[in-house]
């Protein structure tokens, strides 16, 4: 690397050329944001413990050894309630983004998400009691529960990305001299990228308390299973509070939102034309003065891109969601060896933990010391492919199930599974699930880090809250194709499911690459350091 004997250790404005040829290094980031990022993942920890055990909870009755559960609703009812779950969190974010970016901002639209949280978790623990139970509490509970942490779960998703990234401040990108003496761009994407990842590898820490929600689902009672994440969450809340002061709050740009919907307006009355809400286009047809500025319809045509981009999204959420039922009800159909058939699902966030680190602190440096772009859109890419690998695994699994006794394609449902007051599974064992745990990993690694890393720099700077929340969306269209594959969601039918579903996502991973690929190509960080000119 180039190195300068005029350049002294302070920070200067660097050049389009120096941005295009130097390496780049993450800019400072503040605690603030490492402070909501641990907030964050104990949300999601409390998330990952009490839902992944719902999946027994709804499917299975009570007073069996081998499958613990409370409701004794089968495979396919509960793959559609849960899939109905996760179709309406993935719905609230947008009503939370817009009252968080019009009126009450990031932080209160923040605590508000998570009292609902902790009242929901709450009703949950006291309605999976087995005196609750015995009175026919139990769905009921269920129900008022996922309406409430439905709300919360959503709220948290639409700001936590934003909020965290309003902690770094947005700066120019500028030259230093590191460590070794080279000149480097102190860059404020690359440091979006590595509090993301970082706060990604914090989430799947936080979703190894699966595995004691898991363990005291089957050895002591759901209530126990609860109650757990309940109290940690609660206790997480309190540094938030407590350093209230120091977290950078922009305030709600009320006029952003009816402003972009008046300029989609217009260019839909002008055959879709974003250049005719133009303010010198506006002034010069209809001699009509707007609010909005050039540079605001330009970054809603990027916006525009993104949520393009979104669109692909809807089968990947349609894959991963089925780790949540169809995956776990395939390990209860195996011999599990001393551990819960849910149990078996920490391994994907123990991949998560091992390969994250991997990936963000040698294989994409590795890349850009030696100039390989790998740019987010290719990262998506990649993660599609990793995605459809490991449903088309689960597929085989699948049919290494159908293959083996004593009940073979109808897996815990013939006379021959029951034994005194168990059910035995076909014989083969969970543990040949561990590598689709892996894929599934390495793919939500590569895929979603890079997806909120797009979205975020994409959006207009007034509606990035939105624009999160309708990432979300895709996951809910996602969920909505999960409920409509309820009723196949069941023995026999299970190989053509996640076959089907593995070719889909490769499906999409083609054109998806073709069609968007040009975002990489695009000098981005030029662009940046523009439009932070302007």
């Amino acid at each position: 690397m180039e190195k300068s004997d005029n350049l002294g250790p302070e920070l200067r404005v660097a050049t389009i050329e120096e941005i295009r040829e130097l390496l780049h290094e993450p800019s400072e980031i503040p605690i603030t944001a490492w402070l909501l990022a641990f907030t964050g993942a104990a949300a999601q920890l409390a998330r990952y413990s009490i839902t992944i055990v719902w999946q027994n909870y709804l499917q299975n009755p009570r007073g069996d050894a081998q499958l613990p559960g409370a409701l004794g609703l089968g495979q396919a009812r509960a793959t559609i309630i849960q899939n109905a779950f996760l179709f309406y969190q993935y719905l609230t974010p947008l009503p939370f983004a817009v009252v968080s970016d019009l009126w009450i901002g990031r932080y209160k639209a923040m605590l508000l998400s998570m009292g609902f949280l902790v009242v929901g978790y709450v009703v949950l623990v006291l309605t999976s009691l087995p005196t609750a139970l015995d009175h026919g509490a139990g769905l009921g509970g269920l129900i008022t529960t996922m309406a409430l942490i439905g709300m919360g779960g959503g709220g948290i998703s639409a700001v936590i990305y934003p909020f965290i990234t309003d902690q770094i401040p947005d700066t120019t990108p500028r030259v230093k001299r590191n460590k070794n003496g080279e000149l480097v761009v102190i860059d404020r994407k690359l440091a979006i990228q590595y509090v993301f990842n970082g706060y990604y590898w914090m989430v799947n820490i936080a979703a190894l308390s699966s595995i004691p929600s898991t363990l005291m689902e089957k050895h002591i009672d759901f209530w126990a299973a609860y109650l757990l994440p309940t109290c940690i969450f609660a206790t997480s809340i309190i540094p938030v509070i407590f350093f209230n002061k120091r977290l950078v709050k922009l305030p709600p740009q009320g006029n952003a939102l009816p402003q972009a919907a008046q300029i989609l307006l217009i260019a839909c009355k002008s055959r879709f034309r974003l250049s005719a809400a133009d303010p010198e286009e506006q002034a010069f047809r209809h001699n009509k003065v707007v609010p909005w500025t050039s540079s605001f319809v330009g970054e809603i045509r990027r916006g525009l891109g993104a949520c393009r981009v979104l669109t692909c999204f809807v089968i990947f959420w349609l894959c991963y969601n089925q780790t949540t039922n169809n995956i776990v009800s395939q390990a209860g159909q195996m011999v599990q060896r001393g551990v819960s058939n849910d149990t078996i699902q920490a391994f994907n966030p123990l991949a998560c933990i091992i390969m994250g680190p991997i990936i963000q602190s040698v294989v994409f440096p590795f890349l850009r010391r030696h100039r390989i772009p790998l740019g987010p859109i290719m990262r998506i890419t990649l993660g599609f492919f990793f995605i459809a690998s490991g449903i088309a695994y689960a597929a085989g699994i699948q049919q290494l199930i159908y293959d083996k006794g004593p009940c073979f394609r109808y897996a815990l449902e013939c006379p021959a599974a029951t034994e005194e007051s168990r059910k035995l599974p076909n014989n083969i064992s969970v543990w040949l699930q561990t590598p689709l745990h892996a894929l599934l990993a390495i793919g939500e690694i590569l895929a979603l880090v890079a997806l909120n890393e797009f979205t975020y720099s994409e959006a207009p700077k007034d509606t990035k809250s939105v624009l999160q929340a309708f990432q979300v969306l895709s996951a809910a269209a996602g969920s909505a194709l999960g409920m409509a594959l309820g009723p196949v969601s069941k023995n026999p039918f299970l190989v053509v499911l996640f076959s089907c579903l593995a070719g889909t996502m490769t499906l999409t991973m083609i054109p998806f690459w073709i069609f968007f690929r040009r975002f990489d190509t695009g000098d981005s960080d030029t662009s940046s350091h523009q439009n932070s000119d302007d």
